[in-house]
């Protein structure tokens, strides 16, 4: 069997209680460097301390980022579905809802 890479896709938690979604193929060193604040201008740096919530594993680059893209579109409930492994409950909860609840 031959030797493959392993691409990860991951949702981080912020302080604020939003989440970010990113791919990488060296975890450990990315999350170093969201919580060391490697990047001033990135989405998490003033959202510290940050919280692995979710990963999940691919082989292939290409479907890594399909899957990062997609799930960045999601609303939070659809990503806390993930996140709590409720696999059922996603078909049923929409994208992003921009309308403001009165």
């Amino acid at each position: 069997m031959g030797k493959y890479r392993l691409y990860y896709v991951y949702i981080l938690e912020c302080s604020d209680n939003t989440y970010y979604t990113g791919v990488t193929n060296n975890i450990s060193l990315r999350l170093s460097q969201h919580q060391n604040g490697k990047s001033k201008d990135s989405y998490t740096y003033s959202r510290r301390p940050l919280e692995l919530v979710y990963y999940a594993e691919f082989t292939d680059i290409n479907i890594a980022i399909r899957k990062e893209k997609q799930i960045k579109k999601w609303s939070k409930k659809k990503k806390e579905a993930l996140i709590n492994d409720n696999y059922d409950l996603l078909p049923n909860l929409s994208k992003k809802n921009f309308k403001k609840d009165l």
